[in-house]
């Protein structure tokens, strides 16, 4: 249950919109000024909070607003006033007000703003947790000529507002990257907001980017706030943007270029102001010959290209890596640090990596597990990877000659098992991201995994 700090020194406002939001699902906590608001919010840090701009007493609300910002900057503080004029709710919202409310309050109003602001935080401790999952907060982890040009170029766009189109093969750290350029940025105080375009259904795109009003269409039976509005004054990041469909590109393009939304069943036009960062796994320009995708986007979302270079280009990285997931896993799980052998680790070295930082990163989570405080041999590593000295092209080849004395049965499902097993660790356990990388549809990777005895709880399904 959400709870809400409500602080006004009116008791009937108190009691009023305090019934309102405990009939919402909200806990509700009073305060009539603002020393008592904050000894509340000391007691007990509450989810979004509610307050009076104009309040007698030594702290006023936007004392509050300025202590609250201080010493909880996730929360959002919805502010309210009826004497207040235009002047005042500039000023609360420099000050890093979510969004100002004038008196009298209507049910509708207070009810949105307040879920609107709870979506915002969501995000926020979303967007925490993944630079925690992954160990940064806008570091890059390899010492590589290469990435040492990614933090430069990263530290050279970050401060300006131009949109960035990142590209890269699947696991390179696209997400990451877009995570580095926001809290390098001026907006690093305001929303990280992430939209994966490929998992959206085709259907409510408009929906999911532009949010809709309660009756749009059939399910709506309340109004949302679209991913745009949320990454209000902050950042915007639409992951595997490629994977948009035509008439969803169009409506993206008029989004950018009017610097303006409007929700699916909305009567007005909402102005926006987002930082827009664009990912994707998929070769734009070529996708814009070919009519997959428009070609006018296409300069709009590439005004300043980074390209992230495949794990294969910078394998010097990969001793640094390793350590750094290692301490992440033994963050996460308490597990002692395992010693790493020189072979094992040339094993990982000359490994192609078709899963980029990701799959390093499940399968050092996967070793670690696996053998706390242990030496990793070459030996545990060939148990989770096929690596091979050979090049990509004869590895099929290289495992027939070694399992030669098999009925011809056995090695095919042996080299089966393998292929899957790869495509599930290098897809961090997703069966239908692995069904995608060996070119089949879903219900028959399952089929097949049924029947080679293959469970995807068997792989890492930890992001990488």
């Amino acid at each position: 249950m959400p709870s809400v700090l409500l602080v006004d020194d009116e008791p009937n406002i108190r009691r009023m919109v305090g019934a309102l939001l405990g009939t919402e699902g909200y806990e509700v906590r009073e305060a009539a000024d603002g020393r008592s608001g904050l000894a509340a919010a000391a007691d007990n840090e509450p989810d979004v909070a509610l307050v009076d701009l104009m309040m007698p007493g030594e702290i006023d609300g936007v004392g509050v607003l300025t202590a609250l910002r201080e010493k909880y900057p996730e929360l959002p503080v919805v502010m309210m006033s009826g004497k207040a004029g235009l002047h005042d709710a500039v000023r609360a919202t420099k000050l890093g007000a979510f969004t100002f409310l004038e008196k009298p309050l209507t049910p509708d109003v207070v009810t949105l703003a307040l879920s609107s602001a709870l979506d915002l935080r969501q995000a926020r401790r979303e967007a925490a947790a993944l630079r925690a999952e992954v160990g940064l907060t806008g570091e890059m982890v390899g010492e590589s000529a290469v990435m040492s040009e990614l933090r430069e170029l990263i530290a050279r766009v970050a401060p300006s507002d131009a949109r960035v189109l990142i590209t890269g093969e699947s696991g390179t750290g696209k997400e990451l990257v877009a995570a580095a350029i926001h809290e390098a940025s001026a907006r690093r105080e305001r929303a990280f907001i992430r939209v994966n375009c490929a998992a959206i259904p085709r259907d409510l795109v408009e929906s999911e980017m532009f949010g809709h009003e309660r009756g749009a269409f059939t399910g709506a039976s309340e109004r949302r706030i679209g991913k745009f509005e949320l990454a209000h004054r902050g950042t915007l990041l639409l992951d595997e943007v490629g994977d948009l469909g035509l008439e969803a590109q169009a409506k993206l393009l008029r989004a950018i270029e009017s610097k303006e939304i409007e929700r699916v069943g909305g009567a007005k036009p909402i102005t926006i102001d987002t930082r827009l960062i664009a990912a994707t796994n998929k070769e734009l320009q070529r996708a814009a010959r070919e009519g997959a995708f428009r070609e006018d986007l296409f300069f709009r979302l590439n005004v300043i290209p980074i390209a992230l270079p495949p794990l294969r280009e910078r394998a010097s990285d990969i001793p640094l890596l390793v350590r750094h997931f290692a301490a992440l896993t033994r963050a996460r799980t308490g597990r002692v640090l395992p010693e790493w052998g020189e072979d094992a680790m040339q094993m990982l070295l000359r490994y192609r990596w078709p899963g980029n930082v990701r799959e390093l990163a499940n399968i050092v989570e996967r070793l670690v597990i696996m053998h706390p405080g242990q030496r990793i041999a070459g030996a545990d590593i060939r148990r989770v990877i096929a690596v091979s000295e050979t090049p990509e092209s004869m590895r099929a080849s290289t495992y027939a000659m070694e399992q030669a004395d098999l009925p011809l049965s056995d090695m095919l499902d042996d080299y089966e098992r393998l292929l899957i097993t790869r495509a599930l660790t290098a897809a961090g356990g997703n069966v239908a991201e692995a069904a995608r990388r060996l070119q089949t549809d879903r219900p028959n990777l399952y089929r097949r995994m049924k029947r080679l005895e293959i469970g995807a709880e068997n792989v890492s399904t930890q992001p990488g």
